[in-house]
């Protein structure tokens, strides 16, 4: 049952609470998440964006701050002391790409570094370290296709990559033999669907495994035995979504747990009810509304967690 004051989505509050983060560079959380800077925006001007509401930053600011991060070598660092990694680089081009702003960058160069990160097996490393996860597979493809240079990699082996990294349950791990995580699925799914290789999934054992996260509370887990977590509205969903198994869930239910983990004072949305808010829930949350076509939010795509109307840009 949802709480009085959270029965319905709270768009006010939650604008107010993103842009109140966003202005908020003195705190200790503020200086906590340097290393994940750059995504933090991201989910911020995304969750706006799906809202409605993106007009309450300011572009030209935002602009000059996100390319600050952008280093020589064509990749983005999280934050200006930070060295360049596939997931930054990703969320810099989200954020850009929603601005109408990829012209800021050089095409060439960023193709160059991603390019430069693909293993002999066709998986990617996220930076110099040389850790593989499929998470960067599925950052290297989504960048890729905003830039709209999909063929500059080796697409047979990263597809072969990811399906060496499903398991007995049709889920999907971060590297061959790593027990299935609904984030992962999401990241393989999302990659698979840009390289045109959805035929490569088990489907409907799958979307079985992700329907078995659905707890009793109607919120999703990301494995087996764990509690549910606003988060996995989108990484579970968004991997039905793409697989056309979103009816597999209780949608109705799922839709209350999110309303639930609303804070009806300040804004911003915990991963379960009573927590403590933060941006990266708050996006998700609102996403997996908007997956389920929830009243007044902006459609997103599935597959490269952008509205709907940016992705269609992309293709014209």
């Amino acid at each position: 049952m949802v709480r009085q004051g959270r029965e319905v989505l709270l768009t006010e509050l939650h604008t107010s609470y993103v842009v109140k983060i966003s202005k908020n560079t003195t705190s200790f959380e503020y200086y906590a998440t340097e290393h994940f800077r750059l995504s933090g925006v991201y989910w911020g001007l995304s969750a706006l964006y799906l809202l409605g509401t993106d007009d309450s930053l300011d572009k030209s600011e935002l602009l000059d701050w996100v390319m600050s991060y952008y280093k020589d070598c064509g990749g983005f660092g999280a934050s200006e002391r930070n060295d360049p990694h596939l997931l930054y680089t990703l969320s810099a081009l989200q954020i850009l790409v929603m601005l109408d702003s990829l012209h800021l960058v050089d095409a060439d160069k960023i193709v160059l570094y991603i390019k430069g990160l693909q293993q002999e097996d066709g998986s990617f490393v996220g930076d110099h370290t040389g850790e593989v996860d499929t998470r960067f597979s599925y950052c290297a493809l989504a960048s890729l296709r905003i830039l709209n240079r999909l063929e500059d990699i080796d697409m047979k082996r990263a597809v072969e990559f990811i399906v060496k990294c499903q398991n007995f349950d049709g889920g999907y791990g971060s590297v061959p033999g790593n027990e299935s995580h609904a984030g992962q699925v999401f990241t393989c799914v999302a990659a698979l669907d840009i390289a045109n290789a959805l035929d490569r999934i088990d489907t409907d054992l799958l979307c079985w495994w992700l329907a078995e996260r659905q707890t009793d509370s109607g919120g999703l887990n990301g494995r087996p035995e764990k509690l549910q977590d606003v988060c996995y509205s989108w990484w579970c969903l968004s991997a039905l979504s793409i697989l056309k198994r979103l009816h597999w869930i209780d949608q109705n239910k799922l839709i209350d747990f999110i309303l639930d983990c609303q804070d009806e004072i300040d804004g911003g949305i915990s991963d379960r009810p009573e927590d403590e808010v933060d941006v990266y829930h708050t996006f998700f949350g609102i996403a997996g509304l908007s997956l389920m076509g929830y009243k007044g939010l902006k459609p997103i795509d599935p597959t490269l967690a952008l509205p709907c109307d940016v992705v269609d840009r992309l293709t014209k």
